[in-house]
């Protein structure tokens, strides 16, 4: 195997590590912060269950990052694709390796497009994005938190308000049920993770096996590497995410996290159906916070959610300024 193909791996499991350590702490954030399950279960699950998902919905997303965002079939080199894929995934995860050291939960999504973006852009100018694909991933990015919120507030106002307390359920013993039912909604949006961020790792790695290498690349073993890249950063050093998400945004316990992970994981596996590289970020935030919406602005720690958002927004420029950077110089040192 040449050196270069090498590297490319190599940086593709930097960034699935840098995925585990932030963005999977979404897909088990809510379960160990209701202490439906432990840290260690909640490796389990995403041990067992991402992988799954990676493989069986996966395929899409994949292509959408690796060669959706830029134009690389018009490329005569493959060694500006080299270049471009070295860059987008060095780029997002030094910026994922910064926000877990500060704790934030950032977008892994936003990160890899954002490199791939300020790939495009250093390769060739505004021509070389394909602006409608774009489009719809931006558009998806906006309507995801506010789904996953109205998702999740209309649950969790149905459910306890108009069923259960209307019905004089024992809520102490509806909280322990939920406590069981939770570890099955950690398994389905662990499941939703795996079936859309692991092309966040692995969409610039297809990229640039799909320019240099002769027919398809094989889907399941990238998919593979991917998710075992994931599971390793999340046991890693995931915690520190976990804390922000699962315990600092509003109180959780098993029915608000049922609530918020059911519809979180529900969207974002629509989302992968048809290809789209949604944030998981801000889905299952966007969902915590409208179960903490149904108690009342007050049940919410707004600075924290200020702080998030603030991470939110600047992923995408900071992701694209470090592509740009890493692309010149890579570029110099290849070509």
């Amino acid at each position: 195997m040449e050196p270069v193909i090498v590297a490319i791996f190599l940086v593709g499991i930097y960034m699935a590590w840098n995925m585990g350590a932030n963005d999977v702490a979404n897909s088990v954030s809510t379960s160990v912060g209701s202490r439906a399950i432990t840290l260690r279960q909640a490796l389990i699950i995403v041990l067992v269950l991402i992988p799954v998902g990676a493989i069986f919905f996966g395929k899409g997303v994949t292509r959408t990052i690796g060669k959706g965002i830029v134009s690389i079939d018009s490329i005569q080199d493959p060694n500006i694709v080299v270049a471009g894929a070295l860059a987008a995934l060095l780029s997002a995860g030094l910026w994922l390796t910064i926000a877990t050291w500060r704790g934030l939960p950032v977008s892994t999504t936003h990160s890899i497009v954002g490199a791939m973006l300020g790939f495009g852009l250093a390769m060739g100018g505004t021509s070389e994005i394909q602006w409608g694909v774009m489009q719809k991933i931006v558009l998806s990015w906006i309507i995801s938190p506010f789904l996953g919120a109205a998702v999740a507030f209309l649950g969790y106002t149905i459910m306890v308000r108009h069923i259960l307390l209307k019905r004089g359920a024992d809520m102490w013993k509806m909280e322990k049920v939920f406590g069981y039912l939770q570890v099955f909604s950690a398994m389905y949006v662990a499941f939703a993770f795996g079936s859309n961020d692991v092309a966040n790792a692995i969409g610039p790695v297809y990229m640039l096996l799909s320019a240099t290498a002769n027919g398809e690349p094989n889907m399941l073993l990238l998919l593979a590497i991917g998710a075992g890249g994931i599971v390793l950063g999340a046991a890693t050093w995931g915690y520190k995410v976990i804390d922000t998400v699962g315990k600092r945004v509003t109180e959780i316990n098993p029915t608000r996290g049922f609530t918020a992970e059911f519809a979180g994981a529900s969207i974002i596996l629509v989302n992968s159906y048809f290809g789209l590289p949604i944030s998981t970020t801000h889905t299952v935030v966007g969902s915590i916070i409208g179960v903490g919406l149904a108690r009342g602005i007050k049940a919410l720690n707004l600075a924290i959610i200020y702080r998030i958002i603030g991470s939110w927004l600047i992923t995408v420029p900071m992701a694209a300024i470090f592509s740009m950077i890493f692309f010149k110089i890579l570029r110099g040192l290849i070509i």
